[in-house]
């Protein structure tokens, strides 16, 4: 992941999952941005999502602090922007209904893994 990088895709709201959750929030991301054209085929809807160096920066921040504290009661396990998990929900994964170590496969598996907020095991 670069600087600043767009995600082109279809807002969750905030989920958690006790004892571990996964947020959707928007901190330190630019909100969606939804772009409208016209073609001979019809309306073209477009949504990206600016996502920071500095956003991805404090994920890892995190990810690194998680090391050296225990859980508690509850762990962030990602954070992940909406424009991700529409994509997803478009292509089949229904990420609302998935276990987080599915979600987590998925962030890996997808070479999102800098949406991860921990390295413990989920």
């Amino acid at each position: 992941m670069g600087a600043a990088q767009q995600f082109p895709v279809l807002g969750v709201p905030l989920l958690h999952l006790s004892p571990l959750f996964i947020t959707t929030h928007m901190q330190n991301i630019h909100d969606l941005k939804v772009d409208f054209d016209e073609n001979q085929d019809g309306l073209i809807i477009q949504k990206s999502q600016n996502i920071t160096q500095e956003y991805l920066d404090s994920l890892k921040e995190h990810r690194f602090e998680t090391k050296h504290r225990p859980s508690g009661d509850y762990l962030r396990v990602a954070s992940i922007p909406v424009i991700v998990i529409e994509k997803w929900m478009r292509e089949g994964f229904d990420f609302y209904n998935e276990p987080a170590s599915k979600i987590v496969a998925k962030l890996k598996a997808d070479g999102l893994d800098g949406f991860l907020t921990t390295d413990k095991q989920v």
